[in-house]
Protein backbone atom coordinates (compact mmCIF):
# COMPACT_ATOMS: atom_id res chain seq x y z
CA UNK A 1 0.00 0.00 0.00
CA UNK A 2 1.00 3.76 -0.75
CA UNK A 3 0.91 6.62 1.16
CA UNK A 4 0.11 9.83 -1.28
CA UNK A 5 1.51 13.21 -0.27
CA UNK A 6 1.41 16.91 -1.27
CA UNK A 7 3.90 18.98 -1.94
CA UNK A 8 3.78 22.75 -3.38
CA UNK A 9 6.56 23.60 -5.73
CA UNK A 10 7.32 26.54 -6.78
CA UNK A 11 6.93 25.82 -10.52
CA UNK A 12 4.13 22.90 -9.90
CA UNK A 13 2.21 20.58 -7.38
CA UNK A 14 4.05 17.50 -6.99
CA UNK A 15 2.59 14.15 -5.58
CA UNK A 16 4.86 11.60 -3.69
CA UNK A 17 4.48 8.18 -2.92
CA UNK A 18 5.93 6.73 -0.41
CA UNK A 19 5.54 2.84 0.69
CA UNK A 20 4.68 1.59 3.80
CA UNK A 21 8.44 1.64 5.37
CA UNK A 22 8.41 5.05 4.46
CA UNK A 23 10.73 4.85 1.08
CA UNK A 24 9.95 7.16 -1.83
CA UNK A 25 8.39 5.55 -4.85
CA UNK A 26 7.60 8.29 -7.51
CA UNK A 27 7.24 11.35 -7.76
CA UNK A 28 4.24 12.87 -9.97
CA UNK A 29 3.67 16.07 -11.53
CA UNK A 30 0.14 17.58 -10.48
CA UNK A 31 -2.60 20.26 -10.32
CA UNK A 32 -3.93 21.90 -7.68
CA UNK A 33 -5.79 18.44 -6.63
CA UNK A 34 -3.35 17.88 -4.98
CA UNK A 35 -3.66 20.10 -2.58
CA UNK A 36 -6.68 17.95 -1.61
CA UNK A 37 -3.93 15.33 0.11
CA UNK A 38 -2.05 15.28 3.00
CA UNK A 39 0.78 17.97 2.75
CA UNK A 40 4.41 16.69 2.68
CA UNK A 41 6.22 16.64 5.68
CA UNK A 42 9.25 15.24 7.70
CA UNK A 43 13.30 14.65 5.44
CA UNK A 44 11.87 14.94 2.11
CA UNK A 45 10.08 18.32 2.94
CA UNK A 46 13.25 19.40 4.17
CA UNK A 47 15.34 18.22 1.53
CA UNK A 48 12.63 19.54 -1.52
CA UNK A 49 13.12 22.93 0.26
CA UNK A 50 16.67 22.73 0.26
CA UNK A 51 16.26 21.81 -3.42
CA UNK A 52 14.49 25.05 -4.26
CA UNK A 53 15.99 27.80 -2.32
CA UNK A 54 19.15 26.40 -4.09
CA UNK A 55 20.89 24.96 -0.99
CA UNK A 56 20.38 21.28 -1.56
CA UNK A 57 22.45 20.36 -4.91
CA UNK A 58 22.24 17.03 -4.92
CA UNK A 59 19.45 14.05 -3.55
CA UNK A 60 21.70 11.34 -3.22
CA UNK A 61 19.22 8.80 -3.61
CA UNK A 62 19.27 5.72 -5.68
CA UNK A 63 17.22 5.43 -8.81
CA UNK A 64 14.11 3.21 -8.92
CA UNK A 65 14.86 -0.50 -9.44
CA UNK A 66 11.14 -0.78 -10.79
CA UNK A 67 11.96 -0.35 -14.42
CA UNK A 68 13.92 -2.65 -16.70
CA UNK A 69 17.23 -3.14 -17.31
CA UNK A 70 18.00 -0.52 -19.48
CA UNK A 71 15.72 1.91 -17.76
CA UNK A 72 17.77 1.49 -14.53
CA UNK A 73 21.03 2.15 -16.62
CA UNK A 74 19.53 5.19 -18.02
CA UNK A 75 18.34 6.66 -14.27
CA UNK A 76 21.71 5.92 -12.98
CA UNK A 77 23.57 8.02 -15.93
CA UNK A 78 21.08 10.38 -15.42
CA UNK A 79 21.71 10.92 -11.46
CA UNK A 80 25.44 11.55 -11.89
CA UNK A 81 24.58 14.63 -13.95
CA UNK A 82 25.56 17.48 -11.71
CA UNK A 83 23.34 20.67 -10.30
CA UNK A 84 23.49 22.98 -12.94
CA UNK A 85 24.93 21.02 -15.75
CA UNK A 86 23.11 18.94 -18.41
CA UNK A 87 23.79 16.21 -20.89
CA UNK A 88 22.03 15.18 -24.22
CA UNK A 89 19.90 12.12 -24.81
CA UNK A 90 23.21 11.69 -27.46
CA UNK A 91 25.82 11.96 -24.70
CA UNK A 92 24.14 9.53 -22.45
CA UNK A 93 23.33 7.27 -25.35
CA UNK A 94 26.88 7.15 -26.25
CA UNK A 95 28.02 6.60 -22.65
CA UNK A 96 25.46 3.53 -22.05
CA UNK A 97 26.14 2.33 -25.66
CA UNK A 98 21.99 2.82 -26.81
CA UNK A 99 20.10 5.45 -29.25
CA UNK A 100 19.54 8.93 -28.14
CA UNK A 101 15.79 8.06 -28.69
CA UNK A 102 15.72 5.10 -26.37
CA UNK A 103 17.37 7.21 -23.55
CA UNK A 104 14.41 9.89 -24.17
CA UNK A 105 11.83 7.21 -23.63
CA UNK A 106 13.98 5.69 -20.36
CA UNK A 107 14.32 9.33 -19.05
CA UNK A 108 10.05 9.66 -19.46
CA UNK A 109 9.85 6.43 -17.78
CA UNK A 110 11.64 7.99 -14.60
CA UNK A 111 9.38 7.37 -11.47
CA UNK A 112 11.61 9.81 -9.50
CA UNK A 113 11.93 13.37 -11.70
CA UNK A 114 13.58 16.02 -9.64
CA UNK A 115 14.80 13.27 -7.41
CA UNK A 116 16.66 11.48 -10.67
CA UNK A 117 17.05 14.50 -12.44
CA UNK A 118 15.85 13.89 -16.21
CA UNK A 119 15.29 17.63 -16.51
CA UNK A 120 18.98 17.95 -17.26
CA UNK A 121 18.63 15.51 -20.43
CA UNK A 122 17.96 17.86 -23.38
CA UNK A 123 18.30 17.52 -27.12
CA UNK A 124 21.82 18.42 -29.18
CA UNK A 125 20.21 21.54 -29.99
CA UNK A 126 17.64 23.02 -27.30
CA UNK A 127 15.81 21.86 -24.85
CA UNK A 128 14.43 18.25 -26.18
CA UNK A 129 11.09 17.01 -24.83
CA UNK A 130 9.81 16.35 -20.91
CA UNK A 131 7.00 14.13 -20.30
CA UNK A 132 5.36 14.36 -16.88
CA UNK A 133 1.87 13.17 -16.54
CA UNK A 134 -1.29 14.98 -17.32
CA UNK A 135 0.10 18.34 -16.82
CA UNK A 136 0.04 20.67 -20.08
CA UNK A 137 2.99 22.78 -19.34
CA UNK A 138 5.92 20.46 -18.90
CA UNK A 139 8.28 22.05 -21.04
CA UNK A 140 7.73 25.56 -18.75
CA UNK A 141 8.58 23.31 -16.08
CA UNK A 142 11.63 21.82 -17.34
CA UNK A 143 12.65 25.20 -18.48
CA UNK A 144 11.62 26.81 -14.74
CA UNK A 145 14.34 23.28 -13.35
CA UNK A 146 17.01 24.30 -15.64
CA UNK A 147 17.12 28.23 -14.66
CA UNK A 148 17.15 27.41 -11.18
CA UNK A 149 19.98 25.35 -11.27
CA UNK A 150 21.65 28.47 -13.59
CA UNK A 151 21.40 26.82 -17.00
CA UNK A 152 21.05 28.66 -19.66
CA UNK A 153 19.86 27.07 -22.70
Amino acid sequence: MLHRCHYRAPCTWLMLDFDTGGALQAVHWAGEEAAALPPLTGVWADKLDAYFSGSLKDFAYPPSSRGTVFQQKVWQAIAVIPYGQVASYGDLARLIGSAPRAVGQACGRNPLPIIIPCHRVVASQGLGGFSLGRQSDTLAIKRWLLQHEGVEL
